[in-house]
């Protein structure tokens, strides 16, 4: 900038040209520079093995993850973590919306840790939206107590789509977390109705949280989510909700007469308590504890864990069929062409996915 002072005519007067201001954007700052280093299978493995909540996050978003490459490294990390799991005691919990299951589980875990020790990990499902197709995520919010605790490893989860009250990738997210040394494992699942009874597959101890005046003995008998449960607990049992909760208590006892005798052996019983106040919390985890002892002793602990095995083989061939199917080119092309025939009224949607189908196993057949 020329400035007309600093001529010879205007003596004693002189302005300095300044400064030149620096650029904003820093010049030695490197685009990828804080770029995070992608882990291998065997260093996750590795970290996993040696308790790193960090790499053990990692490894549960890789496992999520509907990438196929992620995947194929989500597999060989999961194998390379099996021979470490299968050490813990895994406890679902469910319930209708509103039932306390979160807050509950923060007085669980500090109670368990507190009393037994060692570490616990809970897996909190939360449920998608059909519309948006994201989560909340939130059940940690009311876990004050156990997100803070050292010991502890909380990691939300969505459905993202799948039934049963649990994500897609739960129960190999139970098999990181047991590698990664955690001794208990709390699966929480989204709030249920009757049907939603997944989480019942991959737990050792079902835990089902009711609340008083939710209905009568003949809602209690109906099959289910009630049939399957190890445990009943009432919760909000404080104030003057007391008598209430002491009614509802007797009357599901009432109706676990009517079904019959579980597998296990074990007589299902029927609790009060409340998670707000941690009143009863220590009657639960005796229940918990006398159904493992007797399990254990009667051999169905290890019964039930192989059936599971066996059931989530045939659930994965179910789902990388599914996959495989979605992610064919040659369906997807023609898949577009049977969805504007059947909008049209040109076929029903019936023929349309059998024709789909009869492609698809053609391609297999011929190899392609």
């Amino acid at each position: 900038m020329e400035h007309p002072e600093n001529n010879a005519e205007f003596a004693g007067l002189q302005v300095n040209g300044g400064v030149e201001q620096p650029s904003i954007i820093n010049p030695y700052l490197k685009r990828n520079r804080f770029k995070r280093r992608e882990l291998t299978a065997a260093e996750m493995v590795e970290g996993i093995v040696k308790g790193d909540v960090t790499v053990l996050s990692q490894a549960v978003t890789l496992v999520e993850s509907v990438n196929p490459d992620h995947q194929a490294k989500a597999q060989e990390v999961i194998n390379k973590c099996l021979p470490y799991s299968g050490n813990s005691i895994r406890v679902g919990i469910s319930g209708v919306p509103g039932a306390g299951k979160s807050t509950s589980i923060d007085e669980f875990g500090i109670h368990v840790l507190k009393e037994k020790g060692g570490k616990l990990a809970v897996l909190a499902i939360d449920p998608s939206s059909e519309r948006s197709k994201g989560s909340i995520l939130g059940d940690k919010t009311r876990m004050e107590k156990l997100s803070i605790h050292p010991d502890s490893f909380i990691r939300p989860s969505p459905t993202a789509g799948s039934l049963g009250g649990v994500a897609r990738k739960t129960r190999e997210s139970i098999i990181l977390c047991e590698a990664a040394g955690f001794d208990k494992i709390f699966v929480e699942t989204v709030g249920v109705g009757q049907s939603e009874t997944a989480c019942h597959s991959m737990v050792d101890f079902f835990l089902l949280i009711q609340l008083a005046g939710t209905g009568d003995e003949l809602q209690g008998i109906k099959r289910g989510i009630m049939e399957i449960s190890d445990g009943i607990v009432i919760n909000k049992c404080d104030g003057e909700n007391v008598d209430k909760c002491h009614l509802a208590a007797t009357n599901f006892r009432n109706a676990l007469h009517f079904f019959p005798m579980p597998e296990s052996g074990w007589l299902p019983k029927v609790l009060c308590y409340s998670g707000f106040y941690g009143l009863g919390i220590k009657e639960i985890w005796d229940m918990i504890y006398e159904y493992i002892d007797f399990v254990k002793d009667n051999g169905y602990f290890d019964y039930r864990r192989n059936e599971q095995a066996k059931y989530w083989m045939y659930e994965s061939i179910n789902e990388h069929l599914r996959l495989n199917f979605y992610n064919d080119a040659l369906i997807q092309k023609r898949m577009q062409e049977a969805e504007k025939e059947v909008l049209a009224g040109l076929q029903t949607s019936f023929v349309a996915a059998q024709n789909l189908l009869d492609l698809y196993f053609e391609q297999l057949k011929n190899g392609k």
